[in-house]
C-alpha cells in the first residue's frame, strides 16, 4: 500500500493501515487539517467548501468520509458529485466558497484515490500552505464541532453545464466554424466523468458525429487511465475504422487532453498545449509558460510571435504562479494540461477541446497536417522506481556534479540542457518514482540522453 503526502495533495491506494494506504483515518486527518488551514485565512467565518469527484469505485466511500468530516469540523459543504477537476475549480469561484476538495487520483489506476485541495480562487493551495497542512496533520490534534456548530450539506447540480456555457461564451471559441467543418470525433473517457462532460460539450460545439468509447462513469477503467500511446490502441483503431477526423482522450478527472489524428497516430500529448497556444497567440499575442519537463516547441512557437516563453517548476501551482507573474495569455504542462486564464487558472481539457477544434476548423487542414506545422522534437519519458529509504536528494546532487560542464537548472530536480536537446529528472509528487524526461530532434537522440542518465542513476543506487 502507498500513501504519498505532498503539496499536490494526499494520494494513496485504498485500504491498509493508517499512514500506509489512504484509509478513513487518513482522510479525516487531512481533511480536518485543511479546515484548520482555511480557518486561519478566514478567522471567525462560517466557511464553505465545494466537493466533487471523479467516477472511481472508491469515490462514493471517500466522498461520504470527506463531506462528513467537513461538516463535523463546522464547514458547510456544497457537493457537486460526479464532476471534473476544472468544473470543481470553477464552482469554487462561482459559489464564492472558501475552498474546494476534488476526490481524484488523476491518471493513477483504479486502486488509487486522492484529495486535491483548492483555495478560494479555485486554484491549488500554495507550497507554503501545503507544507503547513502536512505539519498540522502530523500533530493530529483534531477538535470537532459541537452539535449547534456542525456544518450544513447541500447538493449542487448543473455545474458541468455551467462550465460548458462559460466555454461557449469565450470569444476565441467559434462554434459556427466547428459546425461548418463537420468533424467526426472519437472520444475515450475511460469510464469516468469525461463521459458526462465531453459528449455534452461536443454537441454544444456543433459536432454531430461522435463515436464514444468508455463513456459510462462507473469507475471501471478499461485500460491504464494515463493517456499515453501504449494505452490508446483501441482509440487509434476506432478513429481509423470510422474514418474519423480525430480522437480525444482524457484522464479520469478531465484535466489532461491527448489527441489522435485521422491516421490513428498520436498528435503528441506535448503538442496539445503547443497547438492551442499557437491559436491563442494568433489572436492575443503574449507570453507563454510551461514547466521544465515540457517540449521546447512551445518556446519556438512563442518566439515566432516575438513574445517570451518562461519555464516553471513542475506542478500546476508553479505554472499558475509564473503565468500570473509574467502575465501569460496561455500556459500549461506537457502532459496535455491546458491553462487558459481567460476562463480560469486550472488545467482544463474541456476548454482545450473547444479551442483545438476551433483552431483545426479555421486552419482548414487535417489533424496530421496541423501537427506537422510544429517543430519536430521527440520526447522520451522514463522512470526509476524508488525503494524505501532511497536518498533522492543525494542522487540528484551527484548527477548535478557529473554534468557540471553543461547548462544545469536545479529549481526542480535537475535539468541538463544540451545544444540538441535536454534531460530532466525529478522526484514525482504523485508516485514513488524519479521521472526522467528527455527531448531531442529525433527519437534516438532523446533516448540516448535518457539512457546516459539512467545508467548514472543505476550506478549511484547499486
Amino acid at each position: 500500500m502507498t500513501l504519498i503526502k505532498s503539496i499536490s495533495g494526499i494520494r494513496g491506494t485504498i485500504g491498509g493501515k493508517p499512514d500506509d494506504g489512504l484509509t478513513p483515518v487518513d482522510i479525516v486527518k487531512y481533511v480536518s487539517a485543511f479546515v484548520r488551514l482555511i480557518r486561519l485565512q478566514e478567522p471567525g467565518k462560517k466557511i464553505s467548501i465545494v466537493v466533487g469527484r471523479d467516477a472511481r469505485i472508491s469515490g462514493e466511500m471517500v466522498n461520504q468520509l470527506v463531506c462528513g468530516t467537513l461538516m463535523s469540523m463546522g464547514a458547510n459543504v456544497f457537493d457537486i458529485g460526479l464532476s471534473t477537476t476544472p468544473t470543481v475549480e470553477i464552482t469554487v469561484t462561482g459559489k464564492q466558497a472558501d475552498g474546494g476538495i476534488i476526490l481524484t487520483a488523476s491518471h493513477n489506476p483504479a486502486q488509487w484515490n486522492a484529495l486535491k485541495l483548492l483555495n478560494f480562487r479555485g486554484e491549488f493551495i500554495s507550497a507554503a500552505d501545503g507544507e503547513w497542512l502536512l505539519d498540522e496533520a502530523k500533530r493530529a490534534e483534531i477538535e470537532f464541532s459541537p452539535i449547534d456548530e456542525i456544518g450544513s450539506y447541500t447538493k449542487g447540480e448543473g455545474w458541468i453545464e455551467k462550465h460548458i456555457r462559460m466555454i461557449l461564451d469565450l470569444p476565441l471559441v467559434d462554434t459556427k466554424a466547428i459546425a461548418a467543418a463537420n468533424f467526426s470525433v472519437v472520444i475515450d473517457a475511460v469510464n469516468s466523468t469525461g463521459g458526462i462532460a465531453i459528449p455534452q460539450l461536443l454537441e454544444k460545439l456543433g459536432v454531430k458525429t461522435v463515436y464514444p468509447l468508455y463513456c459510462t462513469p462507473n469507475g471501471h477503467f478499461p485500460h491504464n487511465p494515463e493517456p499515453l500511446p501504449e494505452h490508446l490502441t483501441e482509440l487509434s483503431g476506432t478513429v481509423v475504422k470510422h474514418k474519423a477526423d480525430l480522437g480525444f482522450v482524457v484522464d479520469p478527472d478531465v484535466d489532461r487532453l491527448a489527441i489522435v489524428d485521422e491516421n490513428g497516430d498520436m498528435f503528441g500529448e506535448e503538442y496539445t498545449l503547443v497547438a492551442v497556444a499557437d491559436y491563442i497567440l494568433q489572436h492575443t499575442p503574449g507570453n507563454t509558460v510551461s514547466n521544465l519537463s515540457s517540449t521546447r516547441s512551445l518556446a519556438d512557437v512563442t518566439l515566432g510571435f516575438n513574445k517570451e516563453y518562461f519555464a516553471s517548476a513542475v506542478g500546476e501551482v508553479n505554472v499558475v504562479k509564473m503565468m500570473k507573474d509574467v502575465n501569460a495569455v496561455i500556459g500549461g504542462e506537457g502532459n496535455g494540461g491546458i491553462i487558459y486564464p481567460e476562463l480560469h487558472y486550472g488545467r482544463d481539457s474541456l476548454v482545450g477541446i473547444a479551442l483545438f477544434l476551433t483552431h483545426l476548423a479555421k486552419s482548414n487542414v487535417t489533424c496530421s497536417a496541423l501537427r506537422n506545422k510544429y517543430p519536430g522534437y521527440v520526447m522520451s519519458k522514463n522512470k526509476v522506481d524508488l525503494k524505501p529509504g532511497t536518498d533522492v536528494d543525494g542522487i540528484l546532487q551527484k548527477v548535478t556534479e557529473i554534468y557540471a560542464n553543461e547548462r544545469v537548472t536545479t529549481i526542480d530536480g535537475v535539468k541538463i540542457d544540451f545544444p540538441d536537446g535536454w534531460v530532466h529528472l525529478r522526484r514525482s509528487n504523485t508516485e514513488p518514482i524519479i521521472r526522467v524526461y528527455s527531448e531531442g530532434k529525433d527519437a534516438k537522440t532523446a533516448e540516448n540522453f535518457a539512457k546516459a542518465v539512467l545508467v548514472t542513476i543505476k550506478d549511484l543506487t547499486s
